[in-house]
């Protein structure tokens, strides 16, 4: 059983990656939305360092929050329109061992870029670089959260025709939480205070999340396509 689920893993993680290559162009808007945004803020903002600094981590988490956003619609919605997800339910692995592929998959090539940026804009906004170690530490736990929530939210929206507007009105409540603690973490180290509280609750959540959201984004996509 462990070689069927790290065979169909592979198979399943080398299909995405091609056809990532094949629309390259789509895969890096994510990434460029987020840093517009942070870019128009920086922009906006000014000379204002002392404000920039102050709002940079709730800046830098709403920017990948929406990018994160824009390629959701698409996680499961290619697979159900070539046929490809009633294979995955005849598969002799668990749905849910692919949903979670599939959302690891998604993380990666869509957050991982903007990790490695964060750096970069965490400088353009004036973030004191001794905060970027606990930004880049609550990103790093926040956002696989953000893909997994995210992920059973498009399953629960993937028999939908143009479904992106509800699938953002339904995930961003669900967001609002991680945005909290993650932007808070960082504002409290920024004051003087211990952050460990709010990093705790991200990876107890994270925990959470791997355990629970694959199996029901797996539910949800057997009720879409029963």
């Amino acid at each position: 059983m462990d070689v069927t689920l790290a065979s169909t893993a592979r198979a399943l993680v080398a299909r995405d990656l091609r056809l990532l290559w094949r629309r390259r162009g789509d895969a890096l808007q994510p990434a460029l939305f987020a840093v517009l945004i942070v870019v128009l803020f920086a922009l906006a903002l000014g000379n204002a360092r002392g404000t920039l600094a102050a709002m940079a981590p709730g800046v830098l988490w709403v920017a990948v929050l929406l990018s994160g956003l824009l390629s959701l619609d698409s996680l499961f919605r290619g697979d159900a329109e070539d046929g490809s997800l009633e294979q995955w339910m005849l598969a002799p692995v668990p749905l849910a061992w692919l949903v979670l592929v599939r959302t690891l998959v998604h993380w990666a090539t869509t957050a991982v870029p903007l990790l490695l940026a964060t750096p970069l804009l965490a400088e353009l906004m004036g973030l004191p670089r001794t905060l970027l170690p606990t930004l880049l530490l609550a990103l790093l736990l926040g956002t696989p959260l953000l893909s997994l929530v995210g992920a059973v939210v498009a399953a629960l929206t993937v028999g939908m025709r143009r479904s992106g507007v509800l699938l953002a009105l339904l995930a961003l409540p669900l967001y609002v939480p991680v945005l909290v603690f993650g932007a808070g973490s960082v504002a409290a180290a920024a004051q003087g205070f211990d952050a460990g509280g709010g990093l705790l609750l991200l990876a107890a959540g994270l925990v959470l999340g791997l355990v629970l959201a694959p199996m029901a984004a797996a539910a949800a996509l057997r009720i879409a396509h029963g």
